[in-house]
């Protein structure tokens, strides 16, 4: 059904446990690819010995060369784009199978919600501690309370778990390199997708991973994404999170109109157009 693009950093352990995840609790027999960024933790070697499709670098290349360097390899019609240090709960794919039966046309973006142990507060999450690592990840407990964690659909599809037709990744080009080693590569992509005429950004509320939070990017040398994201599309991150994708607002339809041209948005739009010009 999916090929699922996986980039890891020396993460084996979070690595194995995601691979495990997808093969003891997907209904449809996926495609795995995973990029080993560095791995000298043993990752390599393992993926060989799982016999899983992979690409490699040597050093860490962040997320951005890595996913479009796994995707390239993908054969499935469907990429979805997983973090390592994401544990796939039962039925997740069933959820995402069952929303694209109900979609009229392969310019789409789906997110699975995800749990986390921290409120962060960020709307799209079910907050539920469950471990913040492998050794204390309480498995047992979490599938024993799956079936009372439920959040309805939102806005504002972004983040992985996010599914696309394979060949709208291409036709856009993919994640973009300027934002290595990946802050606001996620946005960024929606953005090009919208602009590629993409009106439908959905969460799934019942398409369910455990993350384990920023287990790679809390270790990398960040971009100023922000920055370039605004450089890059004249507005800030936050003005297309909150006006265009309205980003955690409960999913009333499945496909976004674009924003009301109110003075509340012009407003907005002008202070970025401030913003980037200030440098």
């Amino acid at each position: 059904m999916f090929s699922i693009i996986i980039p890891t950093w020396n993460n084996l352990a979070l690595l194995q446990l995601c691979v495990r995840s997808i093969r003891e609790n997907s209904a449809y027999a996926h495609q795995i690819i995973v990029h080993v960024n560095d791995g000298q933790d043993g990752t390599l070697d393992w993926v060989r010995e799982q016999g899983l499709t992979h690409t490699a670098s040597p050093q860490n290349i962040g997320i951005c060369l890595a996913v479009n360097e796994a995707a390239m390899h993908a054969t499935q019609d469907y990429i979805l784009y997983l973090n390592d240090d994401m544990y796939c709960c039962p039925g997740w794919d069933t959820a995402l199978v069952n929303r694209l039966k109900q979609v009229d046309t392969d310019l789409f973006m789906l997110s699975g919600t995800m749990i986390e142990p921290r409120d962060t507060n960020n709307p799209c999450v079910i907050v539920r501690d469950y471990g913040s690592d492998v050794p204390n990840f309480d498995e047992a407990k979490l599938l024993a309370e799956l079936p009372q964690l439920h959040k309805e659909d939102w806005y504002g599809a972004t983040w992985p778990p996010t599914l696309v037709s394979r060949r709208w990744w291409f036709k856009v080009g993919g994640y973009s390199s300027e934002f290595s080693p990946g802050m606001s590569s996620d946005n960024d992509f929606s953005m090009k997708l919208w602009h590629a005429g993409c009106r439908l950004f959905l969460g799934v509320g019942d398409s369910l991973v455990y993350h384990f939070q920023c287990k790679s990017t809390g270790k990398v040398v960040k971009n100023n994404g922000g920055k370039q994201f605004l450089h890059k599309w004249g507005m800030r991150q936050s003005v297309f999170d909150h006006y265009y994708l309205r980003r955690g607002q409960p999913a009333q339809d499945l496909h976004l109109n674009d924003p009301e041209d109110t003075r509340e948005l012009r407003w907005q739009l002008l202070r970025s157009r401030l913003k980037r010009a200030l440098g």
